[in-house]
């Protein structure tokens, strides 16, 4: 039954009822939209329920979700984006600590009921209650990810998290942007139960009824909080945060320590954390990360899963990206058949597979059953009962034709056959095939499990629904598809490439490798171009160079192909442009720095004019795509938004004086693209 004490209107976002028992159920069920999130109106129509509440105190308020499987997805971000100085920024998140401070201080139980995705201020809401249930499914994730926005928790996350588990465990968990599952949430503490659905509201009604003491700090905690203490852990923390991110590139995890260190326990922490908020909010950072996000976004909403729901996967090749496509794919719940020549190829990429496995999934049963899912194929049986069939050998055209022919009598009907192609022209491959059109490129990036991006490559005679199909496939595999048009190199290869190509002539000139690949960290590249040409493999790079050269003219360096000839292939010999041990690179300490900021010109502007030339001629449908494409394809540095959004915030002009200057000095390879002038806005 409704509560009489509480004013509904047709318009709420909340849903008020109220059980024999006297216990009030606020359901959260944001209007025109598919996730609640914490919106202003959201936050004023809770806070006006809760003076209500506070007049005639029910038994108690358990708080839950009306969507399906989300409870609450966190803050609205759109309103972060309005914000226009940092007084403004302060006014909001203030608001949103004023509300939960109201939850906090209700004198009945309260309790979140946490059904699905509860990330960021939905957290932060759920820490404001006395307790924390969760449903225990795969489908339930808590967390606080606000770091990956350049912001930390601004609603009193940081506060309530440092005080309620030992402040080493909450502070990693909010410097790093996981999200935990129930059973993980509340063993760290962090939720006080984890139980099955069907049982979650009778285990919400006896907790509000029992009533017990709220969780508290541990003893652990309590000694870690202590002034003598904190600047210890803090240290700790900012070397740790240091081997992942620059204080100039993502200020937020370092606020977030000065944070802790500086107030826990005062008083004024919580305003202390709303004003470090209000601070990185009207920064850069936090706009490019925030377009980022939403990049992200319209990518996933790029494949439609109800499409095309496959259930086996048979892949052709087991080297290390076919080996990995396939571990990957079967850590996902696909049944996957890896098949080549003979058993003792395919040993490692299920060495590789299990290693993979033991990483990602910590219960045993889970890991059995993964390892069940993936099996040896050496003679194709699995490709007359396979829904997608990925090739995934060698680079060689005539090669890969001939195994297409070999399979295409072998496939469903409605099966999809792909290619993992790195760099051949789609209508190269599909030449003389019988039902050539019915080929699509499904493009995975080296490492497969920690690259999120897969290019759906296609043809102007691809059939929308083969594209559609591919697409409904990553998203199964929680992969982002990018739909690309078919041309040699594709997007991000061909855009990373003359970057890579730029390294490695600076390197003919004598430049170190720890040179270039500081100057290209120091940009906010994740990892340099030398030690990336070495991790993806020099005869990988040698290769797809090759096929480019001819198409774009790009002169290969003859010390690439010196490197190929004597086996120096990188990672994976212990020795390319680096020595490597223990899968990590031997830098020289005393190798001269170079002139970082020519180092740096010249391989961004090579990457960025290949950018402006891939714009122009419209490789993917629009420029944020392209964006999207480089990001999350290559790594490029997040905080900047993406290789055309970074020219525009740069200025055009500015930029392609540059690439002149060099072109006179090094020559054509930095001739600007005829696109540039594409770029530049009539005022100019």
């Amino acid at each position: 039954m409704s509560s009489p004490g509480i004013t509904l209107c047709k318009q709420s976002h909340w849903h008020f009822d109220l059980d024999d028992r006297g216990i009030l159920w606020a359901t959260l069920d944001k209007r025109d939209s598919k996730q609640n999130v914490l919106s202003r109106e959201v936050l004023s129509q809770l806070s006006d329920y809760l003076e209500q509440i506070n007049q005639e105190l029910p038994t108690g308020l358990v708080i839950r979700s009306g969507k399906p499987g989300g409870f609450i997805a966190g803050a609205d971000i759109h309103e972060f984006l309005e914000i226009e100085s940092e007084d403004d920024a302060l006014k909001l998140i203030r608001h949103g600590q004023e509300v939960f401070n109201q939850l906090a201080a209700l004198p009945c139980p309260t309790l979140a009921m946490i059904d699905g995705v509860c990330m960021g201020g939905g957290t932060e809401l759920a820490l404001a209650c006395d307790y924390r249930i969760a449903c225990d499914d795969d489908a339930t994730r808590i967390g606080l990810p606000e770091v990956k926005l350049g912001i930390h928790p601004g609603f009193g996350g940081v506060v309530r998290l440092t005080r309620m588990i030992p402040p080493h465990q909450a502070l990693e968990l909010m410097l790093s942007g996981r999200a935990l599952r129930a059973r993980a949430a509340a063993k760290m503490g962090l939720v006080d139960l984890a139980q099955p659905r069907r049982q979650l509201e009778r285990a919400a009604r006896q907790t509000i009824l029992a009533a017990p003491q709220p969780r508290s700090q541990t003893r652990l905690g309590r000694i870690e909080s202590l002034p003598l203490m904190r600047p210890l852990l803090a240290g700790y923390l900012r070397k740790q945060v240091a081997k992942k991110a620059r204080p100039e590139h993502y200020p937020a995890p370092y606020a977030l320590i000065d944070l802790w260190e500086k107030h826990a326990g005062d008083r004024n922490m919580l305003m202390e954390e709303a004003r470090s908020v209000a601070r990185l909010a009207r920064g850069d950072t936090v706009r490019n990360l925030i377009r980022v996000f939403f990049l992200q976004t319209r990518l996933k909403g790029l494949g439609d899963r109800k499409r095309f729901e496959p259930r086996r996967l048979h892949v052709v090749g087991g080297g290390i990206m076919g080996g990995d496509i396939a571990a990957w794919s079967a850590l996902k719940g696909q049944r996957v058949t890896l098949q080549d020549r003979k058993p003792v190829y395919l040993a490692n990429a299920f060495k590789r597979a299990h290693a993979l496995f033991r990483k990602k999934l910590r219960p045993r049963h889970l890991r059995t059953a993964a390892a069940d899912r993936l099996m040896p194929d050496c003679d194709g049986d699995g490709v007359a009962h396979a829904d997608v069939v990925i090739e995934a050998i060698f680079e060689n055209r005539d090669a890969k034709q001939s195994l297409y022919r070999q399979l295409q009598p072998k496939l469903k009907p409605d099966a999809l056959l792909a290619t993992n192609t790195s760099s051949i022209p789609l209508e190269d491959l599909a030449e003389g095939l019988e039902q050539g059109e019915r080929l699509v490129g499904l493009h995975f990036f080296n490492p497969v499990a920690l690259m999120p991006l897969v290019e759906i490559v296609k043809t102007r005679q691809t059939p929308k629904e083969v594209v559609e199909k591919a697409a409904a496939f990553t998203r199964h595999i929680g992969k982002l598809p990018l739909p690309v048009n078919s041309s040699p190199g594709f997007l991000v290869n061909r855009i990373l490439v003359p970057y890579l190509i730029e390294a490695v002539i600076l390197l003919e000139e004598g430049v170190s490798p720890e040179a270039i690949d500081e100057a290209a960290v120091a940009f906010g590249m994740p990892m340099g171009p030398v030690e990336l040409a070495d991790t993806v493999g020099l005869d990988i790079c040698l290769s797809v160079s090759d096929n480019l050269s001819a198409a774009y003219g790009f002169e290969t360096p003859e010390i690439l192909k010196d490197k190929v000839e004597r086996k120096e292939l990188g990672k994976k010999a212990g020795r390319g442009f680096y020595r490597w041990t223990k899968n990590r690179p031997v830098r020289d300490r005393d190798a001269s720095p170079g002139n970082t900021l020519e180092i740096q010109d010249r391989l961004i502007l090579r990457l960025l004019n290949e950018a402006v030339a891939c714009r122009r001629e419209k490789l993917v449908e629009d420029e944020d795509l392209l964006d999207a494409g480089v990001i999350f394809g290559t790594g490029f540095a997040p905080f900047h938004g993406g290789p055309i959004h970074y020219i525009r915030s740069q200025g055009v002009i500015r930029l392609k004086q540059q690439l002149e200057l060099f072109q006179q000095r090094f020559g054509e390879r930095f001739r600007p693209d005829d696109g540039w002038d594409e770029l530049l806005p009539s005022s100019e």
